[in-house]
């Protein structure tokens, strides 16, 4: 007999999945339908407060309390329009698109695609139009920076997805280990509650790494949010993480409803 030979399978990694259309129309509207929370929130990771805080109490101690997100949409509503919410949603579409139809190296095209769309967002704080979409980012971002902009914040993105991964694979080996009951089969409303609670931690233990990667995407790319007097030059994102770290503002942007800010000093 001869031996069986047995073709070689494409990797699985690189392979394009057959994805019905009505599919990719669901996927790129909920990307769209969610992208002024992105928007909101990438202004507020980058430090741009127009709204003034109020003043109020809480537990007999005065905070400052920061606009949430309506109010934050509200104002881009009334500057760029109801349009000017899906400022930079291009860029974030054809991500969720190429990640839905292509299996590999989606990471790489989500980062790629990332900076564009960060970048794009961040004009509203400076009102440019150094940007005007996708292949005029591309072309900009290759002249002025070379291959090399392509990748600014990527090791503090990589760094946080790690840590997201190695939590995760850690609160897997909890559920099989400790949570699930083996006579029944079932994890228990407790161990339920446990698992949520871990989870939010493991996002917070990421949010840190995702908002350096963010505030480097604009940092002295020449557009006002990521230069003097609003932002520092940063030397590498570990220098701009040790500045957010000493401001207290290493979670800036992860809650965007109930804004608070301590009121260390103010006359009675």
């Amino acid at each position: 007999m001869e031996p069986s030979e047995h073709p070689a399978e494409p990797d699985p990694a690189a392979t394009p999945v057959k994805v019905d259309a009505a599919v990719l129309l669901l996927v790129a509207g909920v990307t769209a339908a969610k992208h002024p929370l992105v928007y909101v929130r990438l202004l507020i990771q980058v430090g741009h407060e127009p709204l003034p805080p109020t003043v109020g109490t809480m537990f007999g101690r005065r905070v400052l309390y920061l606009p949430g997100f309506f109010s934050y949409a509200r104002h881009i509503v009334s500057v760029d329009g109801k349009r000017g919410l899906f400022r930079g949603v291009s860029p974030c579409v054809l991500s969720s698109l190429v990640s839905t139809v292509v299996r590999g190296k989606t990471k790489q095209v989500r980062l790629r695609t990332g900076l564009m769309s960060v970048r794009l967002m961040a004009q509203f704080v400076g009102r440019e139009v150094k940007y005007s979409g996708i292949f005029s980012c591309v072309i900009r971002i290759f002249k002025e920076e070379g291959l090399s902009g392509f990748y600014v914040g990527l090791l503090p993105h990589l760094l946080g997805e790690v840590l997201l991964l190695w939590c995760r694979n850690l609160l897997a080996h909890f559920i099989n280990s400790y949570a699930v009951d083996e006579n029944v089969s079932v994890v228990g409303p407790k161990s339920v509650k446990n698992v949520a609670k871990i989870e939010i931690g493991v996002g917070l233990l990421m949010y840190p790494f995702m908002l350096v990667a963010d505030v480097m995407a604009v940092n002295n790319c020449g557009l006002a949010a990521g230069l003097p007097p609003r932002s520092p030059v940063f030397r590498s994102w570990l220098h701009c993480w040790n500045h957010l770290s000493q401001k207290g503002h290493l979670f800036r942007g992860s809650s965007l409803f109930f804004r608070q800010v301590p009121v260390t000093s103010m006359q009675d």
